[in-house]
């Protein structure tokens, strides 16, 4: 089958969720109060963007994402290579490390709150603390998964340690990093819903919050939506950079 036809099966599931909802909707089975049909909350995205504040509230989410992102891939993959190289680095950095990691966001909230307050500083310190953990773990799982047989064959042909390092390991390595970045994008969404919920002047979070307070409930589920979006669209977006960056990987090239 060709990419379309596969593109269009992988649409199929939500087009008839999204169908029968509405059918469900305008036959009174499901209360508007209760889960608005799908027009209705088109409806309202669209009175909502054009005369209202959404495609603001929609930059600033974005903003707060890729900053927060930016931040927690970055200190996540330099301490992931770190301990993937070095045994010594693992032993003193990995078991702090992973006590964090286990420490729930709502658990850590408080804290940072006194912290940083409850301005952006507080809610792109969530998004790169949630962002950090599935960067630096498949970082580090895929330096040491990398064949031995190809870094001793490496090391045969005459290349030094930063050559190996950039042209056999981090490669090898590459499409456990790449997944850590799918579950990156997924993580950073979720810490942004939660820091959003606090003190938010603006983002899609503080649109759902202020929705609440009056019982907008097409209002929710529009958000909801969003969020359900912009993740098909990050992940999307991971996948070309898989195709692109493992075109010479038999299970990334020109098979998917």
């Amino acid at each position: 089958m060709g990419k379309g036809s596969l593109l269009a099966i992988s649409w199929l599931a939500p087009g008839a969720i999204v169908i029968v909802w509405e059918l469900l909707a305008r036959g009174g089975w499901i209360s508007p109060q209760v889960l608005p049909a799908p027009s209705k909350v088109i409806a309202t995205a669209i009175k909502l963007a054009t005369t209202d504040n959404l495609l603001n509230d929609l930059g600033v989410s974005l903003l707060r994402a890729a900053s927060g992102f930016a931040i927690g891939a970055g200190i996540g993959f330099a301490l992931g290579t770190l301990v993937g190289f070095s045994r010594i680095a693992e032993a003193a950095i990995d078991r702090s490390v992973q006590m964090i990691r286990a420490i729930p966001f709502l658990a850590v909230l408080p804290l940072v709150i006194v912290w940083l307050g409850v301005g952006e500083a507080e809610k792109i310190f969530l998004v790169a603390l949630g962002v950090t953990f599935p960067i630096y773990i498949n970082t580090t799982l895929g330096i040491r998964q990398v064949d031995p047989k190809l870094v001793e064959l490496g090391r045969v042909q005459g290349l030094g340690r930063l050559e190996l390092i950039r042209r056999v390991i981090l490669p090898g390595a590459l499409p456990s990093i790449l997944t850590g970045v799918r579950y990156a994008l997924a993580t950073a969404w979720l810490a942004l819903v939660v820091a959003e919920t606090i003190g938010a002047q603006s983002g899609i979070g503080f649109l759902a919050m202020d929705a609440r307070e009056f019982l907008r409930t097409d209002v929710i589920v529009l958000t909801i939506v969003i969020y359900a979006l912009i993740g098909v669209a990050a992940d999307a977006i991971a996948r070309l950079l898989e195709r692109r960056l493992l075109a010479w990987h038999p299970n990334y090239g020109g098979q998917r």
